[in-house]
């Protein structure tokens, strides 16, 4: 098991219009640093216009910062937000520890959580080219920095002093990633062919997608109270109550302030969102900052181009809350617990639902013998009624189509007005 390591968060709050996003910013970071396996000793905040150019924070707050690093024996200090280079040198220098920033603590938690061959190249990626800026400012102490948060991946070799070193390797990743990203191409084509009806499960950081999605589909994805706990899209098929076939992919949480290395890195990882018909947007219900969280989410999926795709609004964690004064910002909406399943069979039903208004109605007549086509119809529709006719020698069927779908060549050859 990994040793929990103790902390110093450090921040500069600027402007005290913007205290409560402030305080949601500390308490995220107090979180991300609890899924690196860090326990937060201390908060030091300083009050100033602008962080200092040197050392982050000023002379006083940097001396209060030292004498609790020597007194609590404080593994690394934290930063609220991006260091330069030489920030974080002049800092190591002053305070005799390890000092990252917020942004290099969330690519260790990717570096630690990346399962597949592509998630770990990409964020191996994202981890480079938020060194790259950084070398002159902090030269050979990134290779001395030994272990713990901060350094996972790339950060334990010792390559960091050699830019070119660096940009080769980076070259070498990005050909991998477009091999990986053409071999994902394929498997999308391919279910292109067959037509499957494709949702996206999306969400802010630990809003219990992944426990919805394992419940849905009774896979065993990765689910912890965690941040980040699921960084590799995970693909399953999900039957609907009327018996139709969709497929349904679990992605990454959104987070606010992620590093640019890092939405740039996992932007093919986020591809899946494109390709989706239908979008899941998982809300923690329960969450303080709820508004805020659903809003970043809404952001980058306009940043992705997804935003034209129809969403359902999955508030989760409703046992968490007093139900009775909710109000939801987004429609069509569910209010649910992702670990209750008679919640999850409404779901279902609300997917159908949204898909009815999406597809158009149709209605035939299927010959008996023709087996073959009413499992397709089956398959690949909504059927809302299935009765065998006995003067029409054949099944009546009606329900709604993708009007284009392959099977609407068979609907239009038995089609009934």
């Amino acid at each position: 098991m990994a040793k929990i390591e103790k902390v110093i968060i450090i921040a500069v709050l600027k402007d005290k219009t913007e205290e409560e996003r402030f305080q949601y910013s500390i308490s995220e970071l107090k979180a991300l640093t609890t899924t690196a396996d860090g326990t937060v000793v201390e908060t030091i905040i300083q009050k100033r216009l602008t962080p200092h150019r040197a050392t982050y924070l000023g002379e006083g707050k940097l001396q209060e910062v030292k004498e609790i690093c020597e007194v609590e024996e404080i593994d690394v200090v934290i930063a609220n937000e991006e260091l330069s280079g030489s920030q974080i040198r002049n800092l190591q220098e002053e305070l005799q520890v390890r000092v990252i920033d917020r942004s290099q603590l969330i690519l260790d938690i990717f570096a630690n959580r990346a399962r597949t061959k592509e998630g770990k190249l990409q964020v191996e990626l994202a981890q480079y080219a938020y060194m790259l800026p950084r070398l002159h400012g902090q030269g050979a102490d990134l290779s001395r920095l030994g272990g713990g948060i901060g350094t996972r991946g790339p950060g334990e070799t010792k390559l960091e002093t050699d830019r070119r070193h660096i940009q080769r390797r980076m070259d070498e990743i990005k050909q991998r990633l477009t091999t990986v990203v053409n071999q994902r191409e394929q498997y999308r084509d391919k279910r292109r062919k067959n037509q499957l009806f494709q949702i996206a499960v999306v969400g802010y950081t630990n809003a219990g997608k992944s426990t919805m999605f394992n419940n849905l589909t009774k896979s065993e994805s990765l689910q912890e109270d965690k941040l980040f706990a699921t960084l590799d899209p995970l693909t399953r098929k999900l039957h609907l109550p009327s018996g139709l076939e969709v497929i349904l992919t679990d992605t990454v949480g959104f987070i606010q302030d992620l590093p640019t290395a890092l939405v740039a890195a996992f932007r093919s990882t986020l591809e899946e969102v494109k390709e989706a018909d239908l979008i899941l947007h998982v809300i923690d219900v329960a969450a303080p900052d709820r508004d805020n969280h659903e809003a970043t989410v809404l952001r980058l999926l306009d940043e992705l181009e997804a935003d034209n795709i129809p969403v359902i609004t999955v508030y989760n964690k409703k046992d968490l809350i007093d139900t009775s004064s909710f109000v939801p910002n987004s429609h069509p909406y569910m209010l649910i617990s992702a670990l209750e399943q008679s919640d999850l069979q409404e779901l279902k039903k609300q997917i159908e639902t949204v898909m009815k208004e999406l597809w158009q109605p149709y209605h035939c007549i299927v010959p008996e013998g023709y087996g073959k086509v009413l499992a397709k119809l089956n398959q690949h529709t909504i059927t809302e009624q299935k009765e065998y006719q006995e003067e029409l020698l054949g099944y009546e069927v009606s329900g709604f189509v993708d009007p284009n779908h392959p099977i609407m060549k068979e609907i239009k050859e038995y089609h009934q007005e």
